[in-house]
């Protein structure tokens, strides 16, 4: 299976140019599977709730819509941060889309900072099935809290898609590593880079969009401001074998009997 990401630079608030700068970056991709960053379309640093429903959108709508012409050529599923708007409320979401249109949905659980002023938080992680292979979804923050994570691992995901604006330096880097290899799966985080300013407060973007294997491993890491679209190839049934040592499985050796979550 070819599974990869898309990091870029979105310019805020420039919808149109955002959609055509994934189209541009996603015009020569081969893969079965790709991630582009939270809210790739929009941008992130928003000031108030009239801007987020300005540039809201349902699911399905014009990127999904693009998205979808995008997978119907190239047979490419793929994953993208989008600010959506349902039934009055705004979330901070990941959208999976497919040559048929939109797959599944999942809305950010964990809000960081700001985002609790706009957003209203997700209730639910769940699991799609494509080409085969179990696929979780996540966004940015989530990455923090290891029950997201072990959730959608015990539910079967053998990929985990994470698309991110990351303002913490080196920190995702590290726990995406442990994550992957304390529930045995792949991730794939697409972070975004550069910066966007309002009034006296700048958030910088930390690039370094990374694949890492279910053992830890590092299978690529982008540089901190570049664009890049990178892909490989994966086994996905690595992230099925779930032992330690012949005597240790990860799943099997919790004590849930003494756990206090």
């Amino acid at each position: 299976m070819k599974i990869g990401f898309f990091q870029f630079n979105p310019q805020f608030g420039e919808l149109e140019k955002n959609r055509e700068q994934i189209q541009r970056g996603l015009a020569e991709a081969d893969a079965d599977l790709l991630v582009l960053p939270e809210l790739a379309v929009s941008g992130y640093h928003i000031s108030n709730k009239t801007e987020a429903e300005r540039m809201a959108e349902p699911v399905p709508g014009p990127t999904t819509d693009i998205l979808k012409m995008i997978s119907s050529q190239s047979g490419t599923f793929l994953v993208t941060g989008l600010l959506e708007t349902s039934k009055g409320s705004l979330y901070n979401s990941a959208v999976l889309v497919g040559p048929d249109g939109p797959v599944s949905i999942y809305r950010k659980a964990h809000l960081f900072f700001e985002e609790k002023k706009f957003f209203e938080p997700g209730k639910s992680f769940g699991i799609v099935e494509i080409n085969g292979v179990k696929i979780g979804m996540l966004v940015c923050f989530d990455h923090l809290f290891p029950e997201a994570a072990r959730t959608l691992s015990l539910m079967g995901a053998q990929i985990i898609c994470h698309p991110s604006n990351l303002v913490l330096p080196e920190i995702a880097q590290l726990t995406t590593r442990v994550r992957a290899l304390e529930n045995r799966v792949f991730w794939i985080m697409a972070n975004r880079y550069g910066s966007e300013t309002k009034g006296d407060k700048t958030h910088n973007y930390t690039g370094e969009s990374q694949i890492i294997a279910p053992s830890g491993r590092i299978i690529h890491r982008a540089a901190p401001t570049e664009d890049e679209l990178y892909i490989t190839e994966i086994k996905p049934k690595d992230a099925l074998e779930k032992n330690i040592t012949e005597f240790n499985d990860i799943f099997e050796d919790r004590r849930t009997d003494i756990y206090r979550l």
